[in-house]
């Protein structure tokens, strides 16, 4: 021990600043405690957690497990299986018009280590990047880690939190190097439509568009960035759409200049992604669409439902979300504090929900509910929430 510091101090002087200054993921606060109360026997519906409940198609299954009696266990190519990188290239021409090489592709053990990789390769320490907020709750954490500096947009409910590209001028600066995109957006489950996609693409930044939530859509069509610029960066996977999350399956897609540097991160950080699980990426993308499709109706049902539940207990959401699985309502009306508001919806009503204040000051006084539950446990949701606004008003 250092002399004349006791051992909090000295814990606390030898983490570094990065890892001290890392925020929360608050949704996992929720989680936990919500946990806590089913051990203790309280029956809790959640609506927190952005998690397909389905389970993984049969066939994907199916092909991880003969993949693994076939021995592929072993390293593969640092960008991924050749077969699963041509599948892809054909999924991007057949879904979207856009013509890539399997050489643009590098799959990962699921997004988190794209989304580093592309901000490792593209950005400098000091390098700006817009993004909306509210957002996803780790992009901030994401370009702090590489030392790059989040530069926030606010954004309005009216537009369903997406970027007016007309207004972001006063944003870009010459430190202005890239922006990130989402859409289907997580927490608000809307879409950019091809109009502003094609007019974010004109600005001049490097664009890293993140669509792990494409083909969950139930009104509209989502678009890829590719079909407007080359000038960007993709971030997809199998997690959201084909019910694969704990398989950690994800891929980028980079300009041809960008794929060596990218590629020798991806050599020395992570090596490879795991060989049946590819296999099984595989199988998922060429065997599962009756699955996926069945899935898509489910949630479409339940997202109508929660949406009309929601209006009718008083929640006015302007842009309807088309897609992901998430409504993002403003609860400010009930408190300004979305945390405390979560914790106390929680213990009261037995609905698990995550504050808006995860998603950044932007996401203040909202809360963001899943539908990736049943309709069974949507409506008693639905009913705990509105005696919970009842003894509220009362």
């Amino acid at each position: 021990m250092v002399p004349g510091m006791n051992r909090k101090e000295e814990i606390g002087r030898a983490v570094s600043r990065r890892a001290r200054e890392i925020t929360p993921f608050l949704v996992m606060d929720i989680l936990e405690r919500a946990k806590e109360l089913e051990r203790g026997g309280e029956h809790i519906i959640h609506l927190e957690i952005g998690e397909p409940d389905f389970p993984t198609p049969q066939a994907v299954t199916d092909a991880a497990c003969r993949a693994l009696a076939e021995g592929e266990t072993h390293y593969t190519h640092s960008q991924g299986l050749l077969d699963l990188r041509e599948v892809l290239c054909r999924h991007y021409l057949e879904k979207y018009g856009v013509k890539l090489t399997p050489e643009q592709f590098i799959v990962t053990s699921g997004t988190s280590p794209a989304m580093v990789l592309i901000f490792a390769g593209l950005l400098d320490p000091g390098d700006e990047v817009l993004l909306t907020d509210p957002h996803y709750a780790c992009y901030p954490n994401m370009l702090r880690l590489v030392e790059a500096v989040p530069r926030y947009v606010q954004v309005r409910e009216e537009d369903g939190f997406q970027f007016r590209p007309g207004e972001l001028g006063p944003y870009l600066t010459p430190r202005t190097k890239a922006m990130i995109i989402n859409s289907p957006s997580n927490p608000a489950g809307t879409l950019l439509s091809r109009e502003d996609l094609a007019a974010l693409a004109e600005l001049g930044p490097y664009i890293v568009s993140d669509e792990i939530y494409h083909g969950l859509v139930y009104e509209g069509k989502e678009h890829t960035i590719l079909e407007f610029t080359d000038r960007a960066l993709v971030i997809n996977g199998f997690s959201k759409l084909y019910a694969m999350t704990g398989w950690r399956l994800g891929y980028l897609i980079a300009p041809p200049d960008f794929v060596r540097p990218l590629q020798k991160l991806m050599q020395n950080f992570f090596i490879s992604a795991n060989p049946f699980v590819q296999r099984a990426g595989i199988a998922a993308l060429t065997q599962a669409g009756p699955e996926i499709e069945q899935m898509r109706a489910t949630y479409d049902a339940r997202r109508r439902f929660l949406l009309e539940g929601l209006e009718r207990l008083g929640f006015h959401i302007p842009v309807t979300p088309t897609g992901a699985f998430y409504v993002l309502v403003n609860a400010r009306h009930l408190s300004p504090d979305s945390y405390a508001l979560a914790f106390d919806i929680l213990e009261r009503a037995k609905v698990g929900v995550t504050p808006g204040i995860d998603f950044g000051a932007g996401g203040e006084g909202f809360l963001r509910l899943s539908y990736a539950n049943s309709l069974e446990n949507l409506g008693e949701a639905l009913r705990r929430l509105e005696k919970y606004l009842a003894d509220c008003r009362a």
